[in-house]
């Protein structure tokens, strides 16, 4: 089954991040704003990925002294899209 969230983001330079999985596959990851290359890779890297796995590893990251971070912000945002299935 097909889920899509447009995720608005707290603590960061990107403004949004885009999300589209297929059952728990992560289909694609689009940031709106930020590091253009950091999230671009963020994004590429966990494309194929399964979503618990996907937030087990970039939940938490910081950015330099942010209590947050593009990462961090599209873990949130996974776990919200989880939230929205049950």
């Amino acid at each position: 089954m097909k889920k899509t969230i447009s995720y608005t983001t707290q603590g960061t330079c990107s403004r949004q991040i885009e999300i589209v999985c297929e059952d728990d596959t992560i289909e694609r990851v689009q940031f709106l704003g930020g590091c253009s290359g950091n999230t671009q890779g963020v994004a590429a890297l966990v494309v194929g990925m399964n979503i618990d796995e996907a937030i087990k590893r970039i939940k938490g990251i910081k950015c330099g002294f942010k209590p947050t971070s593009c990462p961090d912000q599209l873990a949130l945002a996974l776990e919200k899209l989880k939230a929205q299935e049950a």
